[in-house]
């Protein structure tokens, strides 16, 4: 698509970007009215993408992906890099939902943030934030997304860090950005040997050329990009960082975990779809993944107290469905952005629903001291139930039909394959349903259990944003599968294959249904017929123990990662002060040797050196007269 809106596209980043830097370079100048240029600026971006959605939905469906070229960024022999945009259906899907959510968080903040001295500063992270993750989902190239994801780390670990008075938030801050950089390591090595096997890292060029290289590097470029996944989407084995970044304030969480860093991951994997497609070991191993860490995370949720991390815990469960329905290939690329869609509406409305509650409470995150909420804070509590029946799958909330349709796509790969996904995919509901269920009644229900707590409605500009959201968690589900809308949209760029379940459809949904009503079920016999401690209980169950501790995700990077790499530290450092060190150290000692007998020549008489003189001259002499006589 040419003309038009093409010369527009920069605006989308540029908006919140410049925000960011009148904030940050005007600093202290800026305080009474930052926070609302903030929010302009990230309203501003939503309209634009809202006027190019329009204009898009005008066009035929072949000639909707709007490029335009910036200029050229590097112009080294044969390594050329275009510095452009594109704005195609998959980009416009993540446009919307990032600048969307993005400006509902921005002014819940301004609540949420009213009486931190350093709020200013915030909405300029926030404002980088948004900037970073629009470069990321609107470039053309994997150099320009590489940018982008390096701008999300970084504002990522100024917002987690940002109350870095506390240690616990600033430790936070660095593991996000340490597992991170490993991811990284991936990306980058995904372009080096794109740049080898393609001679370019532009999409078009790259995707282009993929049918004509091997298999075995597009596998190994897959296995890299996936990597990289693994690390902004916290699936198994870099999820470490997200329960603890947990310490930021709360937006951060609403923004990192619901709409922009932790899907990044899964905008990878989308885009690279050809790639993918055409690597079935690679795409196996996305599956695998997204089936691990679905399960992974759902467990980890059982077993938190801390409301954050019970959503941050779910928050790596749902990726791991999107995750494993990306996997799929062109059967699930929809569905995987379908359930990405209608999370970032109700885990943001869920995180937003916490930070009213802990705003109510002083900041206590302990869900044993909660109970009884719902009658002091009757918009927080149905905001916070349309989100978690949305999350739990109960229809017609949005988490019902896209979960359901990563459901039926998993049973329908047939065979043991199928067998496998579909049990996983429904236990995860269960799981799901539980863990929701377990926030939900200790925290709304039951009697109270907090003292010296005067509970209170959040007001408007909180309470505002999760209205919406909740309006959101009901109908965009719906909204998004009908006459398959969503399937269609996205189809010229990630294409579309139509799976047949081998058992009848309305039989997965009815088995789905049956998986989250047993989950709901044994959470309301576990905490609503039961007194619930203040303090929890010593677990008994190995399992809890386990889960209370993340399933050991710490330990074992420590165990596999940290303390061989502190050996191998050691080692290189006895190699590096006994062998370099010893060799140089040799050197040296003969250097001072050699001086020290060269030096007892120079003695400062000039007898001596006239007897050298004598010396070496007779000794010419001598050889001249030898040589003629010879």
């Amino acid at each position: 698509m040419s003309g038009g809106i093409t010369s527009a596209i920069w605006l989308l980043p540029a908006l919140p970007l410049c925000g960011a830097a009148v904030l940050l370079l005007a600093g202290r100048r800026t305080n009474a009215w930052g926070h609302l240029l903030a929010c302009v600026m990230a309203i501003a971006s939503f309209v634009v993408a809202v006027v190019f959605f329009i204009a898009m939905l005008g066009r035929d469906t072949a000639d909707r992906t709007v490029t335009e070229h910036l200029f050229s960024w590097v112009p080294v022999d044969s390594l050329q890099v275009e510095f452009g945009l594109q704005l195609d259906q998959l980009s416009m899907c993540f446009v919307l939902l990032i600048t969307g959510v993005g400006s509902l968080i921005h002014i819940y903040s301004v609540g949420y943030m009213a009486h931190d001295p350093e709020r200013r500063k915030f909405f300029a992270h926030l404002n980088l934030f948004l900037a970073a993750m629009l470069l990321l989902v609107l470039a053309d190239n994997f150099l320009g997304l590489y940018v982008g994801w390096e701008g999300v780390g970084l504002a990522s670990y100024l917002l987690i860090g940002f109350w870095q008075h506390k240690p616990s938030a600033a430790t936070a801050a660095k593991k996000a950005f340490v597992v991170n950089r490993v991811g990284d390591i991936g990306l980058m090595i995904a372009m080096m040997l794109m740049f080898s096997t393609f001679g370019s890292l532009s999409f078009s060029n790259v995707f282009g050329d993929a049918s004509g290289a091997s298999e075995g590097v597009l596998t190994a470029i897959g296995l890299m990009l996936l990597l990289a996944a693994c690390a902004k989407s916290a699936q198994v084995p870099l999820q470490s960082w997200l329960g603890d970044a947990m310490e930021g304030p709360t937006p951060v969480s609403a923004l990192i975990h619901a709409a922009t860093m932790v899907t990044a991951g899964v905008y990878l994997i989308v885009r690279s779809n050809p790639i993918f497609d055409l690597a079935p070991d690679a795409q196996l191993v996305v599956v695998i993944v997204g089936a691990v860490t679905l399960l992974f995370g759902a467990i980890i949720g059982c077993a938190k107290d801390d409301i954050k991390k019970a959503l941050a815990a779910s928050t790596m469960s749902q990726i791991g469905y999107m995750v494993l329905a990306a996997g799929l290939g062109p059967a699930g690329y929809a569905f995987a952005i379908l359930h990405l869609i209608t999370h970032g509406f109700f885990k943001a409305g869920l995180f937003l629903g916490a930070g009213s509650v802990m705003h109510a409470m002083n900041d206590e995150t302990d869900m044993r001291r909660y109970g009884g909420l719902r009658a002091f804070m009757p918009l927080t509590f149905v905001t916070f139930g349309l989100g978690y029946l949305a999350i739990i799958g109960v229809p017609p909330f949005a988490g019902f039909f896209s979960k359901d349709k990563i459901i039926e796509v998993a049973i329908g790969e047939g065979g043991v394959k199928g067998v496998v996904l579909g049990i996983v995919t429904l236990l995860g509901a269960a799981l799901t349903a539980f863990y929701m269920s377990r926030v939900m009644l200790m925290t709304f229900f039951g009697k109270a259990r907090w003292e010296n707590q005067k509970p209170h409605e959040s007001p408007a500009v909180m309470t505002s944003p999760m209205i919406i959201l909740a309006v959101g968690s009901v109908g965009a589900g719906m909204l998004l599968t009908i006459g398959s809308s969503l399937q269609n949209w996205l189809e010229p760029v990630v294409g579309s294959h139509h799976v047949e379940p081998p058992i009848p459809a309305w039989s997965i949904t009815a088995l789905a249904l049956l998986a989250v009503a047993a989950g709901v079920a044994i959470a309301y016999r576990e905490y609503a017929t039961r007194e619930i401690p203040v303090v929890a209980p010593t677990p008994v169950s190995p399992l809890t123990v386990a889960a209370r501790r993340d399933l050991y995700g710490d330990a074992f990077n420590e165990a596999v990662f940290m303390k061989p790499g502190q050996q191998l530290t050691k080692s290189l450092e006895v190699v590096d002060t006994k062998g370099i060190g010893g060799v140089v150290g040799s050197f040296a000692v003969v250097v001072t040797g050699l001086s020290t007998l060269t030096r007892k020549l120079q003695t400062g008489f000039v007898r001596s050196y006239a007897l050298v003189m004598f010396v070496g001259a007779t000794l010419v002499v001598a050889t001249m007269m030898a040589v003629t006589l010879w």
